[in-house]
């Protein structure tokens, strides 16, 4: 297994994990479970745009994420040498980088308070981008 496809495995796994406690805070609605004095999770997790459509945007994100991590399995356990799998992981973490990015910027410049969650969800997803990218270059 390259080194590449065990990160993205890794990194995916992490940010489902991330994203299933941003889901556990919206559902249980504890601020407790909020990192005090870290950023401003609560007010990001209880805003109106933690949620479309009455979904809990954390349960898209921990999709997103085990999407990645199943496609990378499946890449890894039948060794592919199709590109199929590597396009999709592209695509799925373009999508999640580019939803992040809104999400960024709806929680600097509208709700004004940053959850270190969401930034760490953000960043996992970017670096996913960028190895999909090395490992479609490969």
């Amino acid at each position: 297994m390259s080194k590449i496809k065990l990160a993205i495995m890794l990194i995916a796994g992490l940010g489902f994990l991330n994203a299933v406690y941003l889901l556990i805070i919206k559902l249980t609605q504890e601020p407790a479970l909020c990192i005090q004095g870290v950023g401003d999770c609560w007010s990001v997790n209880t805003s109106r745009y933690s949620e479309i459509y009455g979904v809990p945007v954390s349960l898209l994100g921990a999709l997103a994420f085990l999407c990645i991590l199943f496609f990378q399995w499946l890449d890894v356990r039948f060794n592919s040498r199709n590109k199929y799998t590597s396009f999709i992981i592209f695509g799925l973490s373009l999508t999640g980088t580019s939803y992040s990015t809104f999400l960024t910027y709806i929680e600097i410049w509208v709700i004004r308070a940053l959850c270190p969650f969401c930034v760490l969800s953000a960043f996992l997803m970017v670096l996913i981008l960028g190895l999909s990218i090395l490992k479609l270059g490969k």
